[in-house]
Parts: structure tokens; sequence; C-alpha cells
């Protein structure tokens, strides 16, 4: 009867254990939430000093291009090959 307390009650070590879970979880997620905060920080950071962060969004984000540049668009063919059909008892000519 004297563990209960210990085992089960309000402020048992299970519960303890599951607070310290809860927590390490939270400590985790905030790490991960202050590097993005920094990433986004040095990238605001690009954008206000400098104009090359600004070029190379309206680059990718937007397809700008410079007066006096060419713009060359390179499209993948999604096309199958030919393919030669050779039937046994017919050479081709």
């Amino acid at each position: 009867m004297l563990q209960y307390p210990l085992w089960l009650g309000k402020g048992s070590w299970l519960r303890v254990w599951e607070l310290n879970r809860q927590i390490t979880l939270k400590q985790d997620e905030n790490d991960t939430l202050k590097m993005r905060n920094e990433t986004l920080d040095a990238e605001v950071l690009d954008l206000k000093s400098g104009r090359a962060a600004i070029e190379e969004r309206a680059r990718s984000e937007l397809g700008m291009i410079k007066q006096d540049e060419v713009f060359y668009q390179v499209l993948d063919s999604h096309l199958p090959k030919p393919t030669a059909v050779i039937s046994a008892g017919h050479p081709e000519n």
C-alpha cells in the first residue's frame, strides 16, 4: 500500500518518465524549428543586404533573365525510342 503512490500515484515514476519523454520530444522539435529560423534569418539578411539573392530568386522562382541574355530551355523527351523489328526468315535489304 505504501508503494502505490510511488508507482501509480500523481507524482509516480511512470508519470515522471512520461513527462521526461515528452520534454525530450519537444526539445528535439524546438531544435529543428530553431535551425529553420536561423536559416530564414540568414536568408532575410541576405535579401536585405545584397542583390545576388534577389537575382537568384528572380531567376529560379520567376524564370526571369537579364537584358541581352539568351534563354535556352532544354526539354527531356519522354517518348520511347523506336526499336527495329527483324523477323527470323526475312533479312532486311
